[in-house]
């Protein structure tokens, strides 16, 4: 214990800036300066040469003992060449706990005196007038681990604690059960707020569901809701992500399903379902339908209510042609490791080529496994150096990979089939705003041109062909109407792209599908009349029991409004189809959105409108743009296969909700998946 007698208090003079005197009075005893905190009254060493980085070390934790407030102690005064920088560094020493590891190193050679030491205003997660904010700090950076994807572990690495530590030295380290529940609170919190936004929605709500595995071959499912807003935007939003038991069966997919819509509060706004795989029941579909029939509806006998997604389709029509071609696709893959094998190889391939006439500037490269347009890809090139592989078939004894003449011809019709489908793909893909409108007119190529393929001579390739339309025909039986019924609400088109499309599909009988697609569509818009003139939002909305028109759902008088409805129907008056059909067809050229020719004639078209606005949300294809070429089904990651299923669906949805709020992070949930 030290005397405290002729100790003198010294007056602050100005070159003591630092904030940490603001805590501690400067004394000298004899020849020794002492610094004593005002808080405990500890002794600390006060002099010009001992700097004030041991006293802000003991202020922080002094502070922090009796909840003062820190905020004021600044980071060091930016001079330059005069900065000190201290960081954390890892020390390796076994003997310790990890936390340990973690001590401070100076990389500066000296000190300045006086040099201010604090946290900036806001750094850290500051809660508000730049104060620090342990709780803020923690909601952030579980935003973060949901926006990126990050796994859960990573606040347990030693790297991400060092980080923290430097950035912030007041924030304390958290478990990965405390970010769980962080994450879990942020969930529900932007689950509510989906909730809210879907209830109060004018119009119908369409349901993806798309299958999800993991490397250890579980099962997830993905159900997503598809719609128009209120400003004619069109949303997307990540439902429900749920696990599968290994042993599931139909009945769990439809069960699955029902609960969403109930969790949701969805059976009296379904419009369609639209469904990834061609395997899927129509028991589990009746099933659903009968649900939804308590509450609501379902328009024009369930005609529109269950579709197939046409990127899926063309995945499987892809899969169909490489696996008819398995043989000779591995026969190609090795003629392309062959000339890669090495520098002479590729050198003696190259003058082949030149020689042979061939001015290519495409690269042999082998293709991915998990991307078939690689495939694709892959074959064009071949077939661009025919001439060449040809030779070394003739002049190299060690190439062994050499394909028939038939073969070549195999190839160059498969890959005419593959090149029509990627086109299509890549259009889907590139769409920024995949209306139901965009589909009718590249599924309508499709068809004819498999109709042609169908005619070849070959037999191998007529029956790949017919395989190819056989799935093809089952998705046009269940999407056909949608499709065409989306086309007529795109006033560039109308009735016109049905009837030229049609005529060349159908040739005679053209009419009788033209008159079954012009029937439906004044059906639809029939049912849509009737709920409008009644007022009856309920089964259109799923509103409360007030209409739009103030009318309480026990209205005595509905069933004479219905009545009164359909009985005036032929007194010459002019339905909005009518209307809109007589008008001339909007210009093709330049560049033209839908939505916002249904949002600015909604006044024109009041009960027409509503109907765009349900079909044009319909999902017609469910892979991101960023899959459209994927071989197989999404895969998430092992850092999220491994998590509890109800963290697992938190953070899957959680990211889709948030994820519109960093422009830099992509809204569709891929980031937790990865290629096969």
């Amino acid at each position: 214990m030290m005397d405290e007698s002729n100790e003198i208090i010294l007056q602050k003079s100005k070159r003591l800036t630092s904030v940490v005197w603001n805590y501690f009075e400067r004394v000298r005893k004899a020849d020794v300066c002492y610094a004593v905190c005002i808080q405990c009254n500890k002794k600390l060493s006060g002099s010009s040469n001992s700097g004030t980085t041991h006293l802000r070390n003991h202020l922080m934790r002094c502070l922090k003992r009796t909840n003062h407030d820190m905020s004021q102690l600044l980071t060091p005064k930016r001079r330059k060449k005069e900065n000190p920088v201290t960081v954390a560094t890892i020390g390796f020493d076994e003997s310790q706990p990890k936390d340990g590891y973690i001590r401070p190193t100076k990389f500066d050679q000296e000190q300045r005196r006086g040099d201010e030491i604090a946290l900036s205003r806001g750094s850290g997660g500051a809660g508000g007038g730049g104060r620090f904010s342990q709780e803020r700090s923690q909601v952030d950076l579980a935003r973060m681990i949901i926006l990126h994807g990050y796994p859960l572990s990573m606040v347990d690495h030693v790297g991400f604690k060092v980080f923290a530590r430097n950035l912030q030295p007041l924030f304390e380290p958290v478990a990965i059960t405390t970010i769980e529940e962080t994450c879990m609170e942020i969930y529900i919190r932007e689950k509510q707020r989906v909730q809210h936004a879907l209830s109060n929605l004018y119009g119908k709500i369409n349901l993806s569901v798309e299958m999800w595995s993991s490397r250890d071959n579980a099962s997830y499912v993905c159900l997503a809701s598809h719609y128009i807003d209120e400003e004619w935007r069109l949303q997307r939003n990540v439902l429900n992500f749920i696990t599968l038991d290994p042993s599931h069966t139909e009945d769990m997919l439809s069960e699955v399903i029902i609960r969403c819509l109930m969790e949701w509060s969805l059976e009296s706004k379904l419009f369609a379902v639209t469904f990834d795989s061609f395997s899927v029941s129509d028991e589990i579909v009746l099933r659903i339908k009968d649900h939804m029939s308590q509450s609501s509806q379902v328009l024009i006998n369930g005609q529109l209510f269950e579709l197939r997604s046409a990127a899926h389709l063309l995945n499987a029509i892809v899969q169909d042609c490489l696996e008819a071609m398995r043989d000779v696709i591995q026969k190609i893959r090795g003629s392309v490791r062959y000339v890669k094998s090495s520098q002479s190889t590729q050198a003696r391939f190259n003058e082949i080529a030149q020689l042979a006439g061939i001015n290519s500037e495409k690269v042999l490269v082998l293709d991915s496994l998990a991307s078939w347009n690689s495939t694709y890809e892959m074959l064009e090139t071949v077939l661009e150096y025919k001439g060449a592989f040809c030779h070394l078939r003739d002049h190299d004894q060690g190439f062994d990979s050499s394909l028939t003449d038939e073969e070549w011809e195999w190839t160059r019709s498969v890959a005419g089939y593959l090149k029509l489908v990627f086109e299509i793909a890549a259009d889907f893909s590139g769409n920024k705003c995949p209306t139901a409108n965009v589909y009718f007119a590249e599924m309508c190529d499709i068809h004819i041109q498999l109709i042609e393929w169908c005619k070849s001579q070959d037999s191998f390739l007529s029956s790949l062909a017919g395989k190819m339309k056989a799935k093809f025909d089952e998705y046009w039986n269940k999407c056909s109407l949608v499709l065409a019924i989306a086309a007529i609400l795109d006033p560039r088109f109308k009735m016109k792209l049905v009837e030229y499309y049609y005529s060349k599909i159908y040739g005679s009988t053209a009419l009788d599908h033209i008159k079954e697609v012009s029937n439906g569509v004044k059906e639809l818009l029939d049912a849509y009349s009737i709920c409008s003139a009644i007022g009856d939002d309920s089964s259109f909305s799923g509103g409360s029991g007030l209409g739009r028109g103030g009318m309480d759902a026990r209205d005595r008088l509905k069933g004479f409004d219905k009545f009164l409805h359909e009985t005036s129907q032929n007194q010459n008056t002019t339905s909005d189809l009518d209307k809109y059909l007589s008008e001339p067809i909007f210009p093709r050229s330049g560049e033209f959105n839908i939505l916002n020719y249904w949002k600015v004639h909604t006044p024109r078209y009041p009960v027409l409108s509503m109907m765009a606005r349900d079909i044009l949300g319909t999902p017609m294809s469910i892979l991101g743009t960023d899959s459209a070429f994927d071989s197989g089904r999404p895969v998430i990651d092992d850092s999220k296969s491994s998590l509890n299923p109800d963290i697992r669906q938190a953070l899957f949805c959680a990211h889709d909700w948030l994820s519109t709020e960093a422009e830099e992070v992509q809204p569709l949930s891929r980031q937790y998946a990865q290629a096969l």
